[in-house]
């Protein structure tokens, strides 16, 4: 029996042209507060961040508008217990402010086998096939989930 945790990966497109621009500004203030938060909470495995401790200045995407966040987490209660009964969520009420709606999914998850740490690449990846065939046990949202495997 192997043990598993929850991948998570979304991306959003800022309304800035990056996110030095001060459309911005009131969102980047308090990243260190929401991404403290996450650290701290039940649940929380690893997410990816730089030597600043935030993931803003990676650009997979190869857009400046596009920011990344990905996590892991042990289970989908506990991703959504940060989500949405912490502060960060009134980031997500707000998340109109700062920026656009994204038109297509936005946010996928995964089982991985407790220690294993995807690359930003393969979380892509799995986004985008999220986006192309829907959710599945491969890959899933919030909207549909799909349990821990069994083996």
């Amino acid at each position: 029996m192997g043990e598993y945790q929850l991948a998570e990966i979304n991306i959003a497109r800022m309304k800035g042209v990056n996110i030095d621009d001060p459309i911005m500004k009131e969102f980047v203030d308090n990243l260190d507060k929401v991404n403290e938060i996450a650290e701290n909470s039940d649940g929380f495995v690893w997410r990816l961040k730089d030597e600043d401790n935030n993931a803003t200045n990676f650009n997979p995407y190869n857009d400046e508008q596009i920011i990344v966040n990905f996590s892991i987490w042990e289970s989908i209660e506990t991703l959504e217990h940060y989500m949405y009964k912490t502060f960060h969520s009134e980031f997500l009420k707000r998340r109109k402010e700062w920026f656009h709606t994204f038109g297509q999914v936005a946010t996928a998850m995964w089982w991985v086998k407790k220690g294993e740490i995807p690359d930003v690449t393969e979380a892509m990846e799995k986004l985008d096939y999220l986006q192309k065939n829907g959710a599945s046990e491969i890959v899933f949202n919030f909207k549909q989930k799909y349990p821990k495997p069994l083996y």
